[in-house]
C-alpha cells in the first residue's frame, strides 16, 4: 500500500465522519419540524411517543430515508475492507440526489421542500451538508 493510497483512505473516513454527523444534524432538525407540525394537530407529544411515532406513523416515514443513508455511512466506515472509490462516490452522489428538496418532486422531496419552508433551523442544515457535499475529500 502506497502512503497516498492510506493518505486517500483516511480522508474519506474523516470526510464520512464529517458527512455522517452533518446527515444526524439536518434529521435531528427535520425531525423537530415534524415534530412541531404533528403537535399542532394531535397534541404534546413525549420522547417516548415521539419515537414510536418516528418508528411507525405515516408522517414521519420520509425521514427515515436519511436514516438509512446514516446506516450506510456506518457500514463503510466500520467494513474491513477499505472503501472502493467507486463506493464512495455512489455514497456522495446519492446523498446530494436525495436533499434535492422539491415542491412538485417525490413525497420525500416535497416534504423536504416543505418542511425547508417551515424551519430556518433546517434550512440552515440543509446550507450546511450542501456546503459540505462539494468540498474536495
Amino acid at each position: 500500500m502506497t502512503s497516498n493510497t492510506l493518505s486517500q483512505r483516511i480522508r474519506q473516513h474523516q470526510y464520512l465522519r464529517d458527512l455522517r454527523n452533518k446527515l444526524l444534524y439536518l434529521h435531528k432538525m427535520l425531525l423537530e419540524t415534524e415534530r412541531i407540525a404533528y403537535e399542532q394537530v394531535s397534541g404534546r407529544v413525549s420522547n417516548g411517543e415521539l419515537l414510536q411515532l418516528v418508528i411507525a406513523h405515516e408522517q414521519f416515514a420520509w425521514l427515515h430515508r436519511i436514516s438509512e443513508v446514516v446506516v450506510q455511512v456506518d457500514e463503510m466506515l466500520e467494513a474491513d475492507e477499505p472503501i472502493s472509490l467507486d463506493d464512495f462516490q455512489k455514497l456522495i452522489t446519492d446523498v446530494r440526489t436525495l436533499i434535492v428538496p422539491l415542491e412538485t418532486g417525490n413525497t420525500f422531496e416535497r416534504k423536504y421542500y416543505n418542511a425547508l419552508q417551515r424551519e430556518p433551523a433546517a434550512v440552515l442544515a440543509h446550507a450546511e451538508i450542501s456546503r459540505f457535499l462539494t468540498s474536495k475529500v
